[in-house]
């Protein structure tokens, strides 16, 4: 424990990168809308003296956003990112980042052009070094303030246009906790409980898997700038027939307290964490975004949810079958769409018949009703760790049906999608900007597999990982033990033909034994079958 302290300590230094910048949070930024911070390489902005990238007006699609969002100027995602800024860097070749000092996913070294490809590992095939290390890295995201960002906790419109900058300092996790509620909450129209709720920005639409793609890819990317650990990449947990929470121990993400079922159990790391943008109704009720303070201890219940909404875990089958459907999307916000595999796999249709409008949820939606706590709440779900654990699992399905099915990009709807959904719409909240089609492919297009869709020889070697590498931290004492025992071995056969010998060579052997002998009134005469008796015995000893 001294030692993951120490870690810390020496980490919260190192810089992070996501957003806002913190170099494009002040007034000067905000009101010229210009977001290009100076490469520290060579100091120039985006690095355009070393050819990294350059400063450049922000395109944006004019693409008509669905019908769902009836509005226009009013929520600072609308066009992201406009409402802030509209000029930002635009990165030449292999870079990437906000000031073009980073490599694109998949790409490593000073000058990104070490392409290397990581591979997500089931949790469970972890060896026990690895374990250890995802969670003193996670601890140690949750306890290191964000060198490089801050999150915005007023709108635009609050911040006087610019002139009043309201941003907050959180943690490296929680600038990731607060873009999953920035990117999902409902849109402010004005005054308390003055809001619109059918707004989501990646979610219940297209965008849902390649913005959490983008999001995981990110956090990845975070957690190896923090600590230096380039090999790092997130582990999944596969649910699938799962009967209850399997990664809740507290070797992994923390079991229940004895105390208090809904909270984590105090030999967990997770016990001390504390969670912010949580309270979705309190936002609504005074018409405010959340101000990334505490709001209490991460709460978790697995398994004591509505079963009304959700009847169990997804199963292998309901995986299969999902994965079978070859209509990506159908391009509206709508729930009740049919043969979807966006819609199906986020959870809103039947995972046996494709359906849609079904009064249980499956799938993606499921595992949050489970988890029944801090992961239930769409805004605040990524306040829990095992968020991640999830996530990566259903993008590694997603990845499944990119391979499957192997679509065109036309597949992905370029108009007409909910806002925030089409094709050529930038991310929110996102700086470097993203647009949703660009991670409409494969994983291995971005750098990264996932261990159980190698090949049959590959999976069998990453199941066997853990035992083998237990079996080399053990090696040396089982040599030791066989070598002990060999020689004891030795010992005692030795010891026993010397006596066997020296019982033969005795001189008075015949007065011995009758010295030692019964009384007996006729002589003792062996049977056959007495003798075959004590042949037997003696062969058997």
């Amino acid at each position: 424990m001294c030692g993951i302290r120490l870690l810390i300590f020496m980490m919260s230094l190192a810089p992070t990168y996501q957003q806002f910048p913190r170099l494009c949070a002040t007034q000067e930024a905000l009101q010229t809308k210009e977001c290009c911070p100076a490469w520290d390489g060579d100091g120039s902005a985006c690095g355009a003296r070393s050819g990294r990238g350059s400063c450049e007006n922000v395109e944006i699609s004019e693409q008509p956003d669905g019908p769902q969002y009836p509005f226009s100027g009013l929520d600072d995602r609308e066009k992201w990112p406009l409402v802030f800024y509209n000029r930002t860097c635009r990165c030449a070749g292999n870079f990437m980042g906000f000031n073009c000092g980073d490599c694109k996913f998949g790409y490593f070294g000073e000058n990104c052009n070490e392409r290397r490809e990581s591979l997500r590992r089931n949790i469970f095939h972890l060896t026990r070094a690895e374990r250890n290390r995802l969670l003193s890295y996670l601890n140690l995201a949750k306890q290191t303030v964000s060198r490089d960002y801050v999150v915005a906790t007023g709108t635009y419109r609050e911040m006087n246009n610019g002139s009043n900058p309201i941003f907050e300092d959180v943690s490296v996790y929680d600038v990731f906790v607060w873009m999953h509620y920035y990117v999902s909450r409902n849109a402010l129209l004005g005054g308390p409980r003055n809001v619109w709720t059918d707004v989501d920005f990646a979610h219940w639409a297209p965008a849902f898997l390649p913005w959490h793609r983008v999001y995981l890819l990110h956090w990845e990317h975070e957690i190896r700038k923090l600590t230096g650990d380039t090999n790092f990449s997130i582990p999944y947990w596969d649910w699938r027939d799962a009967q209850s929470c399997d990664v809740c121990t507290d070797e992994l993400m923390g079991s229940q307290s004895p105390q208090d079922p809904n909270l984590i159990s105090p030999r967990s790391i997770f016990s001390s964490w504390k969670v912010l943008c949580s309270q979705a109704e309190e936002y609504n009720i005074q018409g405010v975004l959340c101000n990334a303070k505490n709001e209490g201890p991460l709460r978790r219940n697995p398994g004591n949810h509505n079963t009304n909404l959700v009847e169990r875990l997804p199963t292998s089958a309901e995986v299969e079958f999902t994965v079978s459907l070859p209509n990506y999307d159908t391009g509206a916000m709508d729930r009740t769409a049919n043969m979807s595999f966006r819609n199906t796999l986020e959870g809103f249709g039947d995972p046996q018949t494709g359906l849609g409008g079904s009064s249980r949820l499956g799938m993606h939606a499921a595992l949050h009703v489970f988890m029944n706590g801090s992961m239930s709440s769409v805004q605040g779900s990524a306040n829990d760790p095992i968020f991640l654990l999830h996530h990566a699992f259903v993008d590694s399905i997603y990845e499944q049906w990119l391979r499957r099915h192997r679509p065109s990009p036309s597949q992905y709807p370029e108009s007409n999608a909910p806002i925030g959904h089409n094709g050529d719409y930038h991310m929110a909240p996102f700086i470097p900007l993203h647009r949703n089609k660009e991670y409409f492919i494969s994983s291995k297009d971005l750098g990264y597999e996932y261990s159980y869709l190698l090949d049959a020889n590959q999976r069998l070697a990453e199941s066997m990982r853990p035992y083998l590498d237990e079996l080399q931290n053990v090696w040396f004492w089982l040599v030791l033990a066989g070598l002990f025992g060999g020689f004891l071995t030795v010992s005692i056969g030795a010891v026993f033909l010397i006596t066997k010998r020296r019982y033969k060579a005795w001189p008075h052997r015949k007065n011995w034994k009758n010295a030692f002998a019964l009384p007996e009134k006729q002589p003792l005469i062996w049977s056959n079958e007495s003798e075959a008796n004590r042949n037997n015995y003696q062969t058997t000893m």
